[in-house]
């Protein structure tokens, strides 16, 4: 169950990417595809899929869900230490990979118009996002999301601008 979350996740994550251009846009679309190919299909999620698949999670994030992704795009793992991708891309860290990526993705489908300001979220991974509601701008903990409610055919890609991480 946790690997196929973090597949779905990361695969929300891309598709969500995709959408991503304008910042706080806020996107009702339903997509005719899963999570992965629609990240898939995403220039600015190439970082996410690779990711999902490094991770082996993308039979999981294929699977039926709902999930709901919190996709960073590759400005957000950009914004990363030098080096930490590529790092984190070696199969030696498969499970740190994983436990970021799964980190990103709630069960269920969570649409913008669920979220309180204050929520706690648990993910896939375990441990608890935060939900912030300010000035029209929602922000899962440090992040802020930039496209959301992209309904896919198991589940929901919210676009983010940072990623997150999880407790270590």
């Amino acid at each position: 169950m946790k690997k196929l979350g973090i597949v779905m996740m990361l695969t929300m994550l891309i598709v969500a990417s995709s959408f991503a251009p304008k910042m706080n846009a806020v996107h009702e679309t339903k997509i005719e595809a899963d999570i992965v190919d629609l990240a898939i299909s995403q220039d600015f999620l190439t970082t996410l899929v690779a990711a999902v698949k490094a991770g082996d999670l993308v039979g999981t994030l294929k699977g039926d869900g709902p999930f709901t992704v919190f996709a960073p795009t590759n400005d957000a793992f950009a914004k990363l230490p030098a080096g930490t991708v590529e790092n984190l891309l070696k199969p030696e860290n498969k499970a740190q990979l994983v436990k970021i990526l799964t980190y990103h993705v709630v069960p269920g489908k969570v649409m913008s118009s669920d979220l309180k300001n204050g929520q706690m979220a648990k993910t896939v991974e375990g441990s608890s996002i935060k939900v912030t509601l300010m000035d029209g701008k929602a922000m899962i903990n440090n992040a802020t999301v930039t496209a959301a409610d992209i309904e896919a055919d198991n589940g929901v890609v919210h676009v983010i601008d940072t990623v997150i991480m999880p407790p270590m």
